[in-house]
């Protein structure tokens, strides 16, 4: 029993009902979680099958956006990009419009931070408060509730949304106070992330091409000074033949495509954000947007022609 004498299920009842708009590989997760801990939650995606997971986990499955907005306190906006962020909260039958006076949208997809700074005012003049909340850890970390949260905003709506970022993050960081802080934490990592997956794969595809078995170079790798988490992460599973989609191609893509605008922006150096974006743009336009950003390492060796069968099953 805690302190008050509730039992943690009696608490975790009392806590905001919470929609999650965009029920992907992430959301999905956050939907877990909430359930995981009683949390009343609502949920909605464009893709039917993805709805109906969400419902198997006792989610309860909404029409619309705006209907989903009508049950909550608190909508967590789980979608691609900023485009999609704008068609959710203003489109037709949009959040802003449905949800109640003092209710919080937390925009916890990956977005460049001066639109999410943008969004502030907008939402004030409905008596909206708005909280950035990137996550990070990818969806297996989302679904066993120990992905990373980095949330900016006022601290009153921080506040309320304390006990719900706790029960579906293992992590959670408090960047600052003011909107577009939260989502600049997110770039920076995801700048290193995209820089090292991409010096990872061609790192990889040099090996390959130079005849050396791959599985050997990364045992070498990850006990020496060239480790990476995200290069062994990905190129483990490429080397395995391990097809399934994680993250999209074209999600690290736009992330590191706003990182180099964000550097030019800022006047900052960009050396590396731009030698990924190219190199992330060069996989899209090869087809491969659509696969996990593993097959990074496939775009690296397929380009260069016809590579040595040894130590490379991709």
């Amino acid at each position: 029993m805690t302190p008050s004498g509730d039992a943690p299920e009696e608490r975790s009842r009392r806590l905001p009902a919470t929609g999650v708009i965009g029920t992907g590989a992430m959301g999905l997760g956050v939907v877990r979680s909430l359930r995981r801990h009683g949390i009343a939650t609502y949920a909605r995606d464009l893709v039917a099958e993805r709805m109906r997971a969400a419902e198997a986990l006792g989610a309860v499955a909404c029409a619309s956006a705006a209907e989903c907005a009508r049950h909550v306190e608190i909508a967590i906006l789980l979608v691609v990009d900023d485009r999609q962020v704008d068609d959710v909260l203003f489109g037709p039958d949009g959040v802003a419009a449905a949800l109640r006076p003092g209710a919080i949208v937390v925009v916890s997809s990956t977005v460049d931070p001066h639109y999410v700074a943008g969004l502030a005012p907008g939402l004030a003049g409905r008596a909206l408060r708005l909280v950035d909340a990137p996550v990070s850890g990818g969806p297996a970390r989302a679904h066993d509730g120990t992905m990373t949260v980095m949330a900016s905003g006022a601290p009153d709506a921080l506040a309320v949304c304390a006990g719900v970022f706790e029960r579906i993050a293992g992590r959670v960081f408090v960047v600052g106070e003011r909107p577009g802080e939260a989502a600049t934490f997110k770039i920076v990592n995801n700048l290193l992330a995209a820089a090292n997956l991409a010096a990872g794969a061609e790192a990889l595809a040099l090996a390959v091409r130079a005849g050396l078995d791959a599985h050997r170079v990364l045992d070498v790798v990850e006990a020496s000074s060239g480790a990476s988490w995200i290069v062994a992460d990905r190129m483990r599973r490429e080397l395995a033949g391990d097809r399934g989609v994680r993250a999209a191609m074209r999600i690290l893509a736009k992330d590191v495509g706003i990182a180099a605008s964000l550097a030019a922006r800022l006047g900052a150096p960009a050396t590396f954000a731009d030698a990924a974006r190219a190199a992330f743009r060069g996989a899209v336009d090869a087809g491969y947007a659509d696969e996990d950003d593993a097959a990074l390492l496939r775009y690296f060796v397929e380009r260069g022609g016809p590579a040595p069968a040894r130590g490379h099953e991709a």
